[in-house]
């Protein structure tokens, strides 16, 4: 497989903080590769690595086969970069904020102008070329974005929290573009995410948490390592219902939060056990097949909704087996 991007040990430090450590990993031709992390996982960071605003302490990085440290003007030839915040002119049209971009790398004239027209089409916005860009919708912003990082036809797409301020139509409606894109013109994509269900339209995932590479994989592959299905309790006391379901029925099981997590093949089965044993101690019960919050959750130890909100994360306690 030939590689757009090829990341080698990148570790980078702000002062005492280790905002990445020895992250390797790679992105094929034609891949949407994701970065899934809480916030402080090291996402941003990696980001701005990749698109050469800032060298790395340790490691490097290779984009189009072309070195990040000894080739930086080559890398950004090979880039498309859509950051979290919009840098659209709001007050020209779809078509001058195109042109503009366009003037960034060198195109001028016929070239100019065929590219800007490819690109409004690509993304479904031709109608609108002489639209203000204060006058489109929040998905309609995005894309003219994406045609902005195309328009010099970069073998790598990178996107920062692509769907940021989104409603969920447009958020589809992104991701729909993104898989046309790939399966059209063959480019590579890697996007930056917070968000478990976009996680799930990636190709490949790596899962940062504190600049660590936790997971790297496929979506179904990532959650196979979860054998069976996911049974959780809510209880007033987890930790005594914990202790009594590993005395009383050799099951190991995990307390998180207010919480008491099993692991278990055909878990549903075993509800009518507990609820005879424990049923006054439990409050309710869920079973469901693994997600990539479980996998986090067994990666890290930490619960992947605190995480996410920048709070301290809570306390786990795994149980011994029997």
């Amino acid at each position: 497989m030939a590689f757009a991007v090829e990341v080698e040990n990148i570790g980078h430090c702000y002062g005492d903080l280790r905002a990445l450590a020895g992250v390797s990993f790679t992105v094929g031709d034609g891949e949407i590769f994701g970065l899934l992390g809480p916030n402080g996982g090291g996402k941003s960071t990696l980001f701005r690595i990749l698109s050469t605003l800032m060298r790395p302490r340790e490691g490097t990085a290779r984009v189009g086969g072309y070195d990040l440290l000894r080739e930086p003007d080559l890398v950004r030839r090979c880039l498309g970069v859509v950051f979290q915040a919009s840098s659209l002119d709001l007050k020209l049209t779809a078509e001058e904020n195109l042109r503009h971009q366009g003037h960034l790398y060198g195109l001028r004239g016929r070239d100019l102008q065929q590219r800007v027209d490819l690109m409004l089409g690509r993304v479904g916005l031709a109608d609108r070329r002489h639209t203000s860009c204060e006058k489109l919708s929040g998905g309609q912003k995005r894309r003219i974005e994406i045609a902005k990082g195309l328009l010099h036809n970069p073998r790598l797409l990178l996107l920062d929290e692509p769907t940021t301020g989104l409603d969920p139509l447009a958020r589809r409606e992104m991701w729909s573009y993104l898989t046309l894109l790939r399966e059209r013109d063959g480019i590579a994509v890697l996007t930056t995410t917070h968000l478990l269900e976009e996680a799930e339209d990636c190709d490949r995932l790596g899962i940062l948490h504190k600049g660590h590479l936790a997971a790297l994989g496929t979506p179904a592959e990532l959650k196979q390592e979860i054998e069976g299905e996911v049974l959780v309790m809510e209880a007033d006391a987890p930790e005594r219902l914990r202790q009594g379901i590993q005395e009383r029925l050799h099951q190991p099981a995990q307390v998180i939060g207010r919480q008491v997590r099993i692991e278990r093949a055909q878990a549903h089965e075993f509800v009518p056990a507990l609820m005879d044993a424990f049923g006054p101690q439990i409050r309710s019960v869920t079973v469901a097949r693994p997600t990539l919050e479980d996998v986090f959750l067994r990666r890290t130890g930490q619960r992947w909704s605190i995480e996410a909100m920048g709070e301290a994360p809570a306390e786990t306690t795994a149980a011994v087996s029997a």
